[in-house]
């Protein structure tokens, strides 16, 4: 009977729909009557056997939801085919029976009910054959079986195709398709380049490649100074057990990040060398979240594989810094972007500075901000001299020390002219000094020497390149727009500024930049505006797309950001 192997190979899924027609609450049970589904009430059906190549035949009688073993099950009249019969019974039958012939029996003491996922489909009944009479069965799905008095011929509806059984109908069960077959331990991978990456091809493209700023220095070169200083609290707090937090600040740009990771580096080298007992390194990234509360989620998940809400993470993480430990590891937070977890109660930024100053935590946290005077401003009524903050502050870079990073960078690469360098270190310096907008002016400026070398110059990157890539970097039309604004719109660009550096955010309120505006005008001796004089300003900026406004909104709780970097905007001023 090998035409049942396909059918068999396919587990097949139902489930229940529809609302129970009659509940037994003491046997636990949930009825179902008949609905249009993939098998009937009444129909004769074949059941997993012991072998593929013997299904078991019974007819549906009902279908029932077991409330006790969360099964969906069916009670059914077993068949029993002729080799499941004893020896000394066969006999009684008088002739040879079809192949595929099977006996109806009436036995009390069969266990009638079977799980549905063990149906493979439905059979068809075409003859009724010769009554016999049998005493007794031997194996099959019941332990002893009695026939009855007559039997059939059963056979499969079509070939045991994977669509033929679900061709049929089944009652208030419902056919799930297969679930696809998944590797077990498939594992990503990225094809090989065809050919490999090309290596750059003269002085210039070296120069280029490595003053990318997503390409990694060999040092890090003007931070001597703030290195040891992290390096040693780190360690000395890893060496004693015990737990503390540096607050450390600075504009964009100055190197806040790639310290720490450098320090991290060197500590993690110390512990393989057995020098520093072992710690476990963490990091969070403020901007990586979409609710300040996600912190105490992903710092749980990175701390012990666990997940959990917000509300329970943070409960645990509590208890966790609360309870002593005999052989508790410190752990080493770094939490970048801080200004980004701020809350209306600020309860995530008090935790994470209050955490380390528990007795039991054995936590050092290392916190990254652009702003100075953030832990003064989020203590307001609470105890903050307990807290024991370390702090850290990153000055902009000045233009030496931008000319020593790009210098650094290149590796003795002599790619630059000296005047040129210097130029470019001393715009960034009485900007901003952030050294990635060093770096991408003079990888633009590269760009251009390599430009006007195909038209037919050659030689290292001069004057007249870096004059061009500072033009293109700060000569765009809302450079223009600046310059040519009134006197109120260039204040209320600088109060907006101000209050971004204030908070430490992108983003702020009129009402706060107001503030601001009013504060300027003061001091440069004007009248200080009205609310509406300053809002109406406010709205000329956002319709030439300086400023990017709430919209739908025109109050006080409107919501103010820049559409171009403060670099651009200084620059502007400053040329005035």
């Amino acid at each position: 009977m090998s035409h049942y192997r396909a059918m068999l190979r396919v587990r097949r899924f139902y489930s229940l729909n529809g609302n129970p027609i009659h509940e037994d609450r003491r046997l636990g049970r949930r009825y179902y009557q008949e609905n249009n589904a993939v098998v009937s009430l009444g129909q004769h059906i074949l059941i997993e056997g012991t072998d593929d190549d013997s299904p078991f035949v019974a007819q549906l009688l009902k279908l029932f939801w077991d409330v006790n073993s969360n099964q969906m099950k069916a009670v059914v009249h077993w068949f029993v085919r002729m080799h499941e019969i004893a020896q000394n019974k066969r006999k009684l039958l008088g002739r040879d029976p079809h192949p595929q012939e099977v006996f109806y029996y009436q036995d009390g003491s069969c266990d009638c009910e079977v799980n549905v996922e063990t149906i493979l489909g439905a059979v068809q009944v075409c003859a009724h054959i010769k009554r016999a009479k049998f005493a007794q069965g031997s194996r099959g799905p019941c332990s002893s079986r009695h026939l009855g008095n007559w039997s059939t011929v059963v056979k499969p509806l079509q070939a045991f195709t994977h669509s033929a059984v679900f061709n049929c109908v089944f009652v208030p069960l419902q056919a799930a398709p297969p679930t696809p077959q998944t590797p077990r331990h498939a594992t990503p991978s990225i094809p090989n380049r065809s050919q490999p990456a090309r290596k750059p091809g003269n002085m210039l493209e070296e120069a280029r490649a490595r003053l990318h700023v997503s390409s990694v220095p060999e040092s890090l070169p003007c931070r001597e100074q703030e290195f040891q200083d992290i390096y040693n609290f780190v360690e000395s707090k890893v060496m004693d057990g015990t737990g503390g937090c540096m607050y450390i600040s600075g504009v964009p740009g100055t190197g806040k990040t790639a310290t720490v990771h450098e320090v991290i580096r060197s500590l993690q080298q110390a512990v393989e060398q057995e020098e520093l007992p072992p710690f476990h390194f963490i990091e969070i990234n403020g901007m990586k979240m979409t609710d300040p509360h996600q912190a105490y989620v992903q710092i749980l998940q990175k701390l012990t594989n666990q997940k959990a809400t917000a509300d329970h993470a943070a409960a645990l993480l509590e208890k966790r810094f609360s309870t002593p430990a005999p052989k508790k590891e410190t752990t080493v937070l770094l939490v970048d972007e801080l200004d980004l977890l701020w809350t209306r109660k600020q309860n995530v930024m008090y935790n994470l500075f209050d955490w380390p100053a528990r007795k039991h935590a054995r936590l050092v946290v290392l916190t990254i901000a652009n702003t100075m005077d953030l832990p003064e401003r989020i203590m307001i009524n609470r105890v903050a001299s307990r807290l024991g903050l370390t702090r850290m502050s990153f000055q902009p870079y000045t233009f030496k020390q931008l000319q020593q990073i790009i210098t650094s960078r290149l590796n003795r690469v002599k790619a630059f002219e000296e005047d040129a360098l210097q130029l470019v270190s001393r715009k960034v310096a009485a900007l901003s000094g952030d050294a990635r907008r060093c770096l991408d002016i003079c990888r633009r400026a590269t760009e251009i020497c390599e430009q006007h070398g195909q038209q037919g110059s050659t030689g290292l990157v001069g004057m007249s390149h870096v004059m061009e890539a500072l033009d293109e970097m700060f000569s765009s039309s809302y450079i223009t727009a600046i310059r040519c604004a009134s006197l109120q719109e260039q204040l209320f660009l600088r109060a907006v500024i101000a209050e971004f550096r204030r908070l430490g955010l992108e983003e702020a309120t009129f009402q706060q930049v107001l503030v601001q505006h009013q504060a300027l005008c003061r001091v440069e001796g004007l009248q200080p505006v009205s609310v509406s004089e300053s809002l109406a300003v406010c709205q000329r900026l956002g319709a030439c797309r300086l400023l990017l406004l709430e919209p739908s909104r025109l109050d006080l709780l409107l919501r103010v950001r820049l559409n171009v970097s403060q670099d651009d905007v200084l620059y502007a001023l400053k040329a005035e």
